[in-house]
C-alpha cells in the first residue's frame, strides 16, 4: 500500500486525508472477532464522519448505537437519522438538552450520562419544564488504587454499590426520568499502551497493574449491576470497555455491550499495546513545499498534535516513503514539518504520508476523508468539519 499511497497523493490536492478501505474492514471483522458475540457500540469520537459511522453500521449487525461526546452532536446524528445514541460524558447545556428531551418524547433515545444528584435534579428540572423525558445511564468508576498509587482516569464520583444505589433511588422520584444503562470505562486497561519503545519498566509496570485491574473492575461491575436488578431497576445496557480491553471486557457475563472506536482508524497509538494489532487505514497526505538541506525536505503543515500529557506517543510520524524521521528541535509544526532521510529521494513537490497518534481528532482538520481501494480513490466521505460542524 505504500507506493500506492504516495502515487495517489501526488494527483491531490495536498494536505489530504486517505482512508484505506481495505484495511478498515479488515480492522471491523478484528473488532468483531474480539467482541466475542457481543454488540458494539460505535465511538463517534473517534470517527467524526456520517458515512464512516454508516459504513461501520451496515458493515455487521452486530454493530450497534453510538457513543457521542457531546450533546449537540447527539442532536446532529438523530437529524442524520441514527438513533440508540448514548452521550458518553456529563453535560450541562440547558438548551441542547431541552432539545433532547424533546426528541426523546417524539420516539428517538439519546441518553445521557450522569454520576451525580445534581446532574439528576437539573436533568428533571429540565425535562418538567419541556414536558420531554430523559433517558439515563450511570457512568461508574472503574479505576483502580494500589497503596497511593490512582490507576486510571478521574471520571466519576460513583466509587461504591451505595454510591450507585443512592443515585438510581433519587431516579426513581422522577417520572420524566428513566434509568436504562450503566457504563464502566476500564480506561486504564483500553486507553494504556503497554509496549511503549524505549519504556521498559514502565511497560512492566502498566502491565503488571492490568492484570492487577482485571478483577477488580469485574467484580465492581458485577456487584452494582445485581444491586440494581434487586432494586427492581431494569437497564437495556450495561457498557463496557474501549478498543485496547475489548477481548478481556467482553468475556464479563455482566457486560451486554462493549464500546470501540480508534481501532476502526489503528492510529499510532495503537502501535503500543503488547496483546493486539489492528491495520492502520487512516493517514494523511503532506507536500514536500521546500528542501533547506541535503536530506532534509520541509513539508506544508502538519502539526496535529493528540490530545493528553504531551510526549513524543502524541505526535504524528512520517510513514512512507520509509525511513523519514522528524527533526528532534523542530517536530510536527503547525505550518511546516521538516524531515530527514538518510537517502536523497525526494523532490519538491512530492507527498509524505503520515499517521496521526489519535483517531478522530485528525478528522477536525480536514473536510473530506479520501477513500482508496486496490490503488484508486473509489469515494470521498466527509468530515464532521466538513458537514460545517464542530462539537467541543
Amino acid at each position: 500500500m505504500e507506493l500506492l499511497l504516495n502515487e495517489i497523493a501526488k494527483d491531490l490536492s495536498l494536505p489530504a486525508l486517505l482512508l484505506d478501505l481495505q484495511a478498515f474492514d479488515q480492522n471491523c471483522k478484528s473488532i468483531l472477532e474480539k467482541a466475542n458475540g457481543k454488540t458494539v457500540r460505535i465511538a463517534t469520537k473517534s470517527i467524526r464522519s456520517i458515512p464512516v459511522l454508516k459504513r461501520i453500521l451496515e458493515f455487521d449487525a452486530r454493530f450497534k448505537g453510538l457513543m457521542s461526546y457531546s450533546p449537540n452532536e447527539a442532536i446532529f446524528l438523530a437529524e442524520q437519522g441514527f438513533d440508540d445514541i448514548l452521550i458518553g460524558y456529563p453535560c450541562w447545556d440547558s438548551e441542547a438538552l431541552t432539545a433532547i428531551s424533546l426528541l426523546n418524547n417524539d420516539g428517538h433515545q439519546i441518553t445521557c450520562m450522569i454520576d451525580s444528584l445534581e446532574h439528576v435534579h437539573y436533568l428533571n428540572e429540565i425535562a418538567e419544564k419541556t414536558g420531554g423525558m430523559f433517558y439515563l445511564c450511570l457512568d461508574v468508576d472503574m479505576s483502580t488504587r494500589f497503596l497511593n498509587l490512582h490507576f486510571g482516569v478521574r471520571r466519576s464520583p460513583l466509587k461504591t454499590v451505595d454510591d450507585v444505589l443512592q443515585l438510581a433511588r433519587e431516579i426513581k422520584k422522577y417520572p420524566r426520568l428513566k434509568l436504562i444503562g450503566v457504563m464502566g470505562y476500564e480506561a486504564q486497561i483500553a486507553g494504556v499502551g503497554d509496549n511503549i519503545p524505549s519504556q521498559l519498566l514502565k511497560n512492566r509496570l502498566i502491565l503488571f497493574l492490568k492484570k492487577k485491574s482485571f478483577q477488580e473492575i469485574k467484580n465492581r461491575r458485577k456487584s452494582v449491576v445485581q444491586a440494581l436488578g434487586k432494586e427492581g431497576v431494569q437497564l437495556k445496557f450495561v457498557n463496557g470497555g474501549g478498543t485496547g480491553s475489548l477481548d478481556v471486557t467482553s468475556k464479563e457475563e455482566t457486560v451486554t455491550e462493549l464500546t470501540a472506536g480508534s481501532g476502526f482508524y489503528a492510529p499510532l497509538l495503537f502501535d503500543y499495546y503488547r496483546d493486539f494489532r489492528y491495520t492502520p487505514s487512516l493517514f494523511f497526505a503532506l507536500p514536500i513545499v521546500r528542501k533547506p538541506a541535503p536530506n532534509i525536505y520541509t513539508c506544508l503543515g502538519g502539526g496535529y498534535i493528540a490530545s493528553g500529557p504531551h510526549g513524543r506517543d502524541k505526535v504524528p510520524q512520517p510513514v512512507y516513503p520509509k525511513g523519514g524521521k522528524l527533526l528532534p528541535f523542530e517536530g510536527a509544526g503547525e505550518v511546516q514539518t521538516p524531515i530527514y532521510f538518510e537517502k536523497e529521494i525526494l523532490e519538491i513537490g512530492d507527498a509524505v504520508v503520515f499517521r496521526a497518534a489519535k483517531a478522530g481528532e485528525i478528522c477536525e482538520r480536514f473536510n473530506e476523508i479520501i477513500c482508496v481501494e486496490q490503488g484508486k480513490i473509489v469515494d470521498r466521505y466527509l468530515t464532521y468539519r466538513g458537514e460545517g460542524k464542530c462539537f467541543l
